[in-house]
């Protein structure tokens, strides 16, 4: 079984090797042959347009679905779905629709009615909500607000490695800027691997980004999409 490591151990890697999804129902792989080294507190980026695969690789990595072949390590054990569980906390694309709790507290508890409070405001405060009221319902937040509080709900459980599926997606302007400001803020505690189908936010916080493209996985040199990135948020702002 896996077993959490202290923060005082040595650091940890993810790795995938050659990991593939081939459900029986249909004739070619989801995902084929993916291999990934993720190191600690840094930022994975992969960019895929819909149904190249990404969602589902997350799925994987969270323990949600079981791979076909290959290996998935954490240093040198290999983990099972079990294992993933605990491993990874994932927040899915709009995350605030499957908010469950009548309050920000309830939401937070949900599964863990031990937390202390002294964790819920720490964590509350890593995400910048340490100003809310913990009776508020969580649809009451503002959109930028609710994706804090998703990632809030994750990382109360002191996850190895944090999983999102297109984190700013159907954000303004000014609440992606906050998030992406979040998300570089949290790869100096946490482990991140984000999936997107646009790269132009997130790419100047990414360590590591690589293209999912018909189920397969190549290395992208993230200084060849910068350029192109700054151009269109010029003439955005030109607009």
């Amino acid at each position: 079984m896996y077993e959490r490591s202290e923060l005082s151990e040595p650091p940890n890697m993810l790795y995938l090797k050659n990991v593939s999804y081939h459900p029986a129902a249909i004739p070619h792989p989801i995902i084929q042959d993916i291999n990934i080294t993720l190191p600690p507190q840094k930022l994975g980026l992969i960019i895929g347009v819909s149904g190249s695969g990404k969602t589902t690789l997350l799925e994987i990595l969270a323990g949600l679905a079981e791979k076909t072949s290959g290996q998935i390590l954490w240093r040198t054990q290999e983990l099972t779905s079990e294992d993933l569980q605990q491993l990874s906390g994932i927040v899915f694309q709009f995350p605030e629709r499957h908010f469950c709790g009548a309050t920000v507290l309830e939401e937070l508890r949900l599964g863990h009615p031990e937390l202390s409070a002294t964790r819920i405001k720490e964590t509350l405060t890593e995400v910048g909500l340490e100003q809310i009221n913990y009776d508020t319902p969580p649809h009451a937040l503002s959109g930028g607000q609710q994706r804090r509080l998703s990632l809030a709900v994750q990382l109360i459980r002191q996850p190895n490695i944090l999983l999102l599926d297109e984190p700013t997606a159907g954000l303004d302007w000014l609440m992606k800027r906050q998030l992406v400001t979040l998300l570089s803020r949290l790869k100096k505690h946490w482990t991140l691997l984000i999936v997107t189908h646009d790269a132009s936010d997130l790419i100047d916080i990414a360590d590591n980004c690589w293209r999912l493209e018909e189920g397969r996985l190549e290395s992208v040199n993230q200084d060849t999409l910068k350029p192109l990135n700054k151009m269109e948020v010029d003439f955005d702002r030109i607009l």
